[in-house]
């Protein structure tokens, strides 16, 4: 029996007692990994051999799961100081447990989040107590931690592998091997005799000039055979929902608008009515800038307004803040936490001109906010920002748009909440249920301007406006339980290939 030189060698290199990986016998074959995977899928199809394939998982050590190596787990040292406190008898101030385990900055909120979950005491109104049963020294996942240090992967919890990688300690990677394993007719081939055919592999142009192409034998190409999987590029599926959004408004008859990620607080919040002591405009909600830190120009005239509407208020019963508001602090520079600084921009005539109503204005843009990392907050996202102006709008024509939006993307059962805004009145939160986990999520804010925010911008006429999450809008329509697995560093590239576009 003639056969090709490469399934000649997969049939004396594999084993008719046990499988062999492939790689195992490409090495001892003398040929390449993917010459032999080609060979042996070929051996197989003629019923010599029989591939198998497993999911093997590669375990390595982050930066730091390292360091926890080196030492501990941060709820392992709260623990021990816990018990030096005498925690475990009743409870003590946590503030000082926590100096006492010398954590600091990330490490405490590590500690803190993990301690409960572990069972290694409770934590309530700034108290902690301890557990004298628990055995932070038996913890798993710094064993699991440890095996995988050692190459003892096979020794860790399958529970707490997972917690090291959820908790960011350990990167996982999977790998398919295949493996190889003669049957009784290859077994009786190789008895038989199997010689190495000459044959090629490739036409060339020096086998068609020579004219050798019509005297050689060509290597038989199996198409059913498995090739390669190379990941490729491909459009992120949050920029395709995005894209999708401003499609939809553009056929509801809307303008995109555009402007600066970094932009005066006037812009961000002034104009909107927010008083410069409104806790949300201090650097715990907000990027402020260092260099440069202010903005150069500001429209004089459109100042003097803002400035008069937050102290004296607007209208004959109008109130302001009666609180201090300085053009220094108008100037700040900041990170936008919200687009609603494109809109008042727009409004304002001062990005393309004034505008005269009836006018429809989006955008789909990122913006930035120092929120604490969960399955719903990110510190940048994008924003869906868009606002009517008309004559005698209603809060039913803010119902009815909404409704009309989200019914493009599958979604029906809206749901509003009366809520409070410095800039609107009157203004409610959206909430839509998620299909997965029956939860109901916020996914927007929305109202009418007050005459405080339009008097100021020269509009007299109702505008209504929306901020709605696109990452939310996301989760709802594919059912993702957190936005970190589509967006940021800990995103799950795998989930994002395999997850099918919606239309």
């Amino acid at each position: 029996m003639k056969r090709p030189q490469a399934q000649v060698a997969v049939l004396q290199a594999a084993d008719a007692q046990e499988d062999r990986r492939i790689d195992e016998v490409a090495e001892a074959a003398g040929i390449k990994p993917e010459a032999a995977t080609r060979a042996a899928f070929e051996l197989e199809d003629d019923g010599l051999v029989v591939v198998s394939e497993e999911a093997v998982a590669h375990y390595d050590l982050t930066d730091e799961g390292r360091e926890y190596v080196r030492e501990s787990l941060p709820e392992q040292d709260l623990y021990e100081a816990a018990l030096d406190a005498g925690a475990d008898e009743s409870p003590v101030s946590m503030g000082d447990v926590i100096g006492a385990a010398g954590l600091d900055g990330g490490a405490v909120d590590i500690a803190l989040s993990n301690y409960a979950r572990k069972g290694y005491g409770t934590i309530d109104s700034g108290a902690i107590t301890a557990d004298p049963d628990a055995d932070a020294g038996r913890d798993p996942e710094m064993h699991a931690l440890e095996a995988v240090a050692d190459g003892r992967v096979a020794d860790a919890d399958d529970d707490a592998l997972d917690q090291l990688e959820r908790r960011g300690l350990v990167d996982v990677r999977e790998e398919t091997v295949r493996s190889v394993r003669l049957t009784d007719d290859g077994v009786t081939a190789l008895m038989e005799g199997v010689e190495a055919a000459e044959t090629v592999d490739q036409l060339t142009p020096e086998l068609l000039t020579s004219g050798e192409w019509d005297d050689v034998e060509f290597t038989e190409y199996n198409v059913e055979a498995d090739a390669e999987d190379v990941p490729h590029g491909k459009e992120h599926i949050l920029r395709q929902t995005a894209n999708r959004v401003k499609d939809t408004l553009v056929g509801m008859g809307f303008q995109e608008m555009a402007g600066p990620h970094v932009d005066a607080q006037f812009w961000i919040n002034d104009c909107l009515f927010m008083p410069q002591d409104h806790p949300a405009r201090t650097h715990w909600d907000q990027f402020a800038l260092s260099q440069p830190d202010e903005i150069k120009e500001l429209p004089e005239d459109l100042v003097e307004r803002v400035r008069s509407a937050h102290r004296d208020g607007v209208g004959p019963d109008g109130e302001g803040y009666h609180s201090p508001w300085t053009e220094e602090v108008a100037r700040g520079l900041d990170l936008r936490g919200h687009t609603t600084s494109l809109s008042m921009r727009y409004l304002s005539g001062h990005e393309i001109g004034e505008l005269e109503p009836p006018q429809r204005f989006f955008s789909v843009e990122k913006v930035y906010r120092n929120d604490t990392l969960d399955p719903t907050h990110l510190l940048e996202f994008f924003q869906i920002e868009g606002w009517v102006m008309a004559e005698d709008l209603s809060v039913r024509d803010l119902m009815g748009t909404f409704t009309e939006f989200y019914e493009q993307f599958g979604i029906t059962d809206l749901e509003f909440k009366p809520h409070y805004n410095p800039y609107t009145e009157p203004s409610f939160e959206l909430f839509g249920t998620h299909p997965e986990t029956g939860e109901v999520v916020e996914v927007g804010n929305s109202g009418i301007f007050r005459d405080e925010v339009l008097e100021p911008l020269g509009v007299d006429c109702d505008v209504m406006a929306w901020g709605l999450s696109l990452e939310r809008l996301l989760m709802l329509m594919y059912g993702f339980e957190d936005i970190r697995d589509v967006h940021g560093t800990l995103c799950d590239l795998e989930l994002l290939r395999e997850t099918e576009v919606m239309h």
